[in-house]
């Protein structure tokens, strides 16, 4: 564009010097006319010429310098943009970090709140499941002595006479019919979770032990059950009633 611009006033002299060599030499007058009208041309075509190339050659520079800068900020937005909505992602993703870890905790609060109630209801469930006949069992150990203090009065040497009359053997007879009766009395209460049980010989126990009366006993230990007054029940493990002893205390 520049070099077209700088061409155009030489074409524009040139064309005045033709014209001015056609010309004929009788009028001298006029000679001079297109040398002044050329010089005119030139002096009024190269300013425009110059400012056209100053024009352009100031236009583009500017032009690169405002793209250059139009990139950058178009850059620096783009990455500012970019940066804050990266560091709001990641504060939605702390916020539901932090959510998740608390609906963990809680679901494993709950998760364990359920195991416990349901240990503590079968705890429980057994435990009325086991113990509901107490009250029973409590009124029935009585006849279950009546049985023993019965069987307790017969004397021996009359059960193992050699001679028996006919009113022995009844009372035989009788014996074993007890007997046999409070045994399977006490297997079918054993069969619900009720026990008898003598602690005859044993050291004694305080929870399981109610001691009636203390004796000194050179050949015994002190704390031992000398002698059963009352055989005690069990009833599921659970003391129902202690047994009655005698213990040895030497001191």
């Amino acid at each position: 564009m520049l070099r077209q611009t700088l061409s155009t006033p030489s074409r524009a002299i040139g064309s005045s010097l033709r014209l001015v060599a056609q010309r004929p030499v009788a009028r001298p007058q006029f000679y001079r006319a297109p040398l002044a009208a050329a010089a005119a041309a030139t002096r009024s075509v190269a300013p425009i010429a110059l400012q056209r190339a100053r024009w352009y050659s100031s236009e583009a520079e500017p032009s690169k310098d405002a793209d250059a800068k139009d990139a950058s900020k178009a850059e620096e937005s783009a990455k500012s943009e970019t940066d804050s909505v990266e560091a709001t992602l990641r504060k939605q993703l702390e916020a539901k970090d932090v959510e998740a870890r608390d609906w963990k905790d809680k679901f494993l609060r709950s998760v364990a709140d359920f195991r416990n109630l349901q240990e503590r209801t079968a705890r429980d469930m057994k435990s009325a499941r086991d113990f509901a006949i107490q009250k029973f069992a409590k009124d029935l150990v009585d006849s279950v002595d009546n049985f023993d203090r019965a069987l307790a009065m017969v004397p021996e040497d009359k059960l193992k006479a050699q001679e028996q009359t006919e009113h022995l053997r009844d009372l035989v007879n009788l014996y074993e019919g007890l007997r046999m009766t409070e045994s399977i009395l006490l297997e079918t209460l054993k069969k619900h979770g009720l026990e008898r049980f003598d602690p005859h010989g044993e050291k004694f126990n305080p929870n399981e032990h109610e001691a009636t009366f203390m004796t000194p006993m050179a050949d015994k230990d002190d704390n031992i059950v000398i002698h059963t007054q009352q055989k005690g029940f069990r009833l599921n493990g659970r003391i129902l009633r202690p047994a009655k002893v005698g213990v040895v205390k030497n001191k």
